[in-house]
């Protein structure tokens, strides 16, 4: 039975837990159902401003191909309407492919427009087929270096073939042509064209940046749309004849034929429209992913709405809708379909919450199709041309240039867009997986061998792949060293063939041989000749010294100790013997310190002696093996100043009149709070303490040990659990496992008193220049535990450890003065009694149970008691504790019998019963 969802009795059903509680129905019904895809008003306006970026593009797109401009919006619509509803990342817009503008305008001038669709649908089938198949991450399995030089080498050809529309000429079969034409279109075009273009060019880039109040205003109108609809109002006071949109009639709009021409050309054009249209939607996923996560872990300042958290995307069956979509886009006449980084992009920027944005926009597109024809056509060819190009420029990003600039890969990257230019899409994805095998098969046979001298010894450091190719240095390098001397071969790589392992082994055997020593490490100072489960498996981090038996299998055992040895010769050699496999295990923990850890924090030690220490706080936790400070806290040298005891207690500065005190944790405190002006001191308990069991188990009837006289200052902490004027320390969320929890939890509230009671700790608290914190770890579960602050500092109403998520940064909150909890930090199945101080339990509980408890444990009933040795009735602590346990009020939480084992002595004469939620124990 989970802690967190106590069993309750009949009379509990109506209860209802509040909203503050953090109390939910382990199977409560889902809430009422409503509609699937809910309209939200940021939605409705990312929709609209998408939709007012993709008509102009959409258009812009058709002309750059040579396509039909309806078959431009037909791919708008379906884009955002059939992948909208069907595919796997929400804020994800799609419509016509920037990416397959030159395939498609090559594949038109070849094969026709009908056939195009035709060729649009069998690419869209294979789409679905992939997605069917998982084969969605595997497309991204492509170096970034090919992925970006394709889109970029795309960009660069759209962006010179609609140079030439916006000098108001023709563009060229391929990028060469458009190229090398170029010169010729200067020398004869109309003025009006490209002045047509350059405003709008001009636009695009400035329609962002206006400055003031006004620029702010203007610039949440998108720029494309300002820029297309001011060019062309320009285009008609002062141009009238340019060239404009020609919509067709929808009547005649062409559907696709059964395709015609050589079955392997065809199917290399499937292949490579499905390819393309497939990387730019993947592509464009992965980037919404991370605009959205951007998004929801900005400062709600920053954000344009309250957004949910972001999703991680379903690729696959994102491939799959992007394939109904190109078929269906085929099927009646459109372009191409894929998921665009722009019009996402904006989508997300503009605050879209749900897919509804993405297909509210292809409604809207459909309607413009369909009403707004008149509008459409007076947009000069120009200006969409200059939209196009500006589109086709920004595909050559200068971030990821940096980025595959920074890992080395830039000489892929240009390969491929040197290779998309010339020879067409896919014979340049090609080009650029053979430049990128061929770089990896370059930096595999480059190793880079030195020789230098350290302390005496000479070194050899391989750097890079060890195979085959460079046995020759390897072999010329290590032949050059002395016979007979030490030396170090450390491996900084990680591949070595047998060409290489043989090499090296019999140069060992041969230096060995002629009196030399030598010594083969890795990066991770690993033998060569260990076992891959030796060396990695259990001398890891963090691990017992017993799973590193590893270290006694491979350090010789040395000789005895001659007769004629000196008693004090400093020999490590013959502490490691082979009947002290514990000092093996020293040794080899402080060998493997200087061989790995040493050398990366050696420049932070010398800092620390060089300065003295300057620890943040003071840490005072038990001397269990269990716990290792600087783990549980991610702490390192100079951080904590740690104190450590058995039992992690705090004499009272009154025990040190006592003779025989140990004072040295007194002198600890007051050496970290004076002399090194800690900010904090944190007492730190732990379960299963050792010392909090033996306190539970009393003491014992030999006379008093060491460890007695030191555990007594524990006596205060079980008095602590028993007494009726404290509240139980507990863990926020569920009962404690049993009273050993019960005590580590309220030693750790009694200790944080004890610390209160020390001069130099009450001084710089009342100053408010120190901080004390109550922790508790969870050994089991390596889970820690926090007290609220309220309680650390002495003035919450409650003792309550709260969880510490992993991505907690602040403190913990305060428990407020009325004695109510945070939302989430109320016990279910807890209630409180709350007896007034003139009402010591003398007479029965006949009123109903209150207090600041939050959950479902205040039933209205009397205060009955359910475990051994009492009686059922209302309670009555008038006459002599007879029970021998534990009682439990079953209210409207029952809490398993003898969970505690409290009360060993029996109450006498006036009873007082402690409730504590649920549970009420005799003291």
């Amino acid at each position: 039975m989970p802690s967190c969802a106590p069993a309750r009795h009949d009379h509990s059903r109506n209860w209802r837990p509040s909203r503050a509680s953090g109390f939910k129905r382990p199977h409560s019904p889902p809430p009422p159902g409503g509609r699937r895809y809910r309209l939200s008003g940021t939605d409705l306006s990312a929709s609209i401003t998408v939709f007012l970026i993709a008509v102009p593009m959409s258009l812009g797109l058709a002309v750059a191909m040579d396509a039909p401009l309806a078959a431009g919006l037909v791919a708008a619509v379906i884009g955002g309407i059939v992948v909208g509803l069907l595919g796997g990342v929400p804020l994800q817009v799609s419509g016509p492919s920037a990416g397959l503008t030159v395939v498609t305008a090559e594949l038109i001038q070849l094969y026709g427009w009908r056939t195009t669709c035709a060729i649009t649908i069998a690419a869209g089938l294979l789409q679905i087929l992939l997605g069917s198949l998982r084969a969605a991450r595997a497309a991204l399995a492509v170096s970034p270096a090919i992925v970006h030089g394709t889109l970029a080498g795309i960009g660069v050809a759209i962006a010179l073939a609609q140079l030439h529309i916006v000098l108001g000429g023709s563009p060229r079969s391929s990028a060469l042509g458009n190229a090398l034409a170029l010169p010729d279109q200067f020398e004869h075009f109309s003025p009006a064209a490209p002045a047509i273009g350059a405003l709008t060019i001009i636009l695009l880039v400035l329609w962002p940046r206006l400055p003031g109040r006004a620029g702010a205003g203007l610039g949440r109108l998108p720029a494309a749309l300002a820029a297309v609809a001011i060019a062309t109002a320009v285009a008609a006071a002062v141009a009238p004849g340019i060239a404009r949109v020609e919509l067709p009639a929808w009547r005649s709009h062409a559907l696709p034929e059964m395709p015609h021409g050589p079955v392997t050309a065809l199917a290399t054009a499937v292949f490579t429209v499905m390819l393309v249209a497939s990387l730019e939607s993947l592509l464009a996923a992965v980037a919404v992913d991370k605009l959205a996560a951007d998004r929801a872990a900005a400062p709600p300042k920053d954000r344009p709405a309250p957004t949910p958290p972001a999703k991680r995307s379903d690729l696959d069956r994102e491939l799959r809708a992007q394939g109904v979509a190109n078929s269906l886009s085929g099927l009646l006449g459109g372009l191409p379909v894929s998921g665009g980084a722009v019009r996402s992009s904006a989508n997300v920027r503009a605050g879209a919450t749900s897919r509804a944005a993405t297909v509210l926009h292809g409604v809207w597109v459909l309607l413009a199709a369909l009403l707004l024809v008149g509008a459409l056509e007076r947009i000069p060819l120009a200006a969409l041309a200059a939209l196009v190009m500006v589109v086709g420029i920004q595909m050559v990003n200068f971030a990821h240039i940096r980025q595959v600039h920074k890992h080395r890969e830039f000489p892929v990257y240009a390969a491929t867009i040197v290779g998309v230019l010339l020879a067409g899409v896919l014979m340049g994805v090609a080009i650029g997986i053979v430049v990128a095998m061929a770089l990896a098969l370059h930096r595999l046979a480059r190793t880079r061998i030195t020789v230098s001298q350290r302390d005496g010894r000479h070194v050899v450091t391989a750097r890079g792949q060890l195979t085959f190719l460079a046995v020759p240095r390897l072999s010329r390098m290590l032949g050059r060293l002395p016979q007979g001397a030490e030396v170090t071969v450390e491996l900084d790589g990680s591949f070595m063939d047998h060409a290489a392992y043989e090499t090296i082994q019999g140069w060992c055997a041969s230096q060995t041989t002629l009196g030399g020593r030598v010594e083969v490490t890795g990066r991770s100072g690993g033998r060569i000749a260990e076992p891959t489960s030796t060396a990695h498996s259990c001398c890891r981090p963090w691990t017992p010294w017993r799973n590193h038996q590893c270290h006694d299998r491979t350090i010789p055992t040395a000789p005895p100790p001659s007769a004629s040895g000196t008693a004090d010769s400093p020999s490590v050699s013959a502490a490691a013997s082979e009947d002290q496999p514990v000092v093996h295990r020293l040794l080899n923990g402080l060998s493997s310190f200087q061989r790995t850890t040493a050398p990366l924090v050696r420049e932070e030690l010398a800092r620390l002696a060089a300065e003295g220490q300057r620890p943040s706080q003071l840490f005072l936790t038990c001397a269990d093996s269990r716990l290792v400070t600087s783990m549980i806290t991610a702490s390192g040298p100079g951080d904590l100043f740690t104190v450590r005891n058995v039992g992690n207690l705090v004499p009272p500065p009154k025990a040190g009149s006592v003779s025989g005190t140990d004072d040295s944790v007194a002198a600890a405190i007051e050496y970290a709070v004076d002399v090194l002006e800690v900010e904090s001191i944190t007492i730190c308990g732990h379960s299963g303490c050792g010392a909090m069991q033996a306190l539970l188990g009393g003491a014992p009837t030999a006379p008093e040990t060491p460890m007695w006289r030191w555990l007594r200052h524990g006596l205060p902490s079980l008095e602590r659990m028993k007494s009726r004027h404290h509240s139980w320390a507990r863990i926020s969320g569920r009962l404690p496992t049993d009273a050993v929890e019960q005590l580590c939890l309220t030693n750790v509230v009694q200790q944080l008193e004890h610390l209160r009671e020390h001069d130099s700790v009450a001084r710089r608290v009342a100053a408010g220049t120190l901080r004390l914190h109550g922790m508790y770890f969870h050994v089991g579960e390596a889970q820690a535990y926090l007290l609220t602050e309220g309680a650390s500092s002495g003035t919450g109403p409650d003792e309550v450890f709260v969880r510490v998520a992993p991505g907690d940064r602040p403190a913990p909150r305060s428990l407020s003065g009325n004695g109510t909890r945070p939302s989430g930090s109320g016990v279910s199945g807890l209630g409180s009694d709350t007896d007034s101080p003139a009402d010591p339990d003398t007479g029965p509980h006949t009123g109903p149970d209150t207090g600041p408890g939050t959950g479902p444990g205040t039933g209205p009933g009397p205060e009955s008691d359910t475990g051994p040795g009492t009686d059922p009735g209302p309670e009555s602590d008038t006459g002599p504790g007879t029970g021998p346990g534990t009682g439990f009020r079953t209210g409207s939480g029952t809490v398993p019998e003898g969970l505690y084992e409290a009360g060993r002595a029996g109450r006498a004469g006036t009873g007082a019963s402690r409730p504590v939620g649920d549970a009420a124990v005799g003291a």
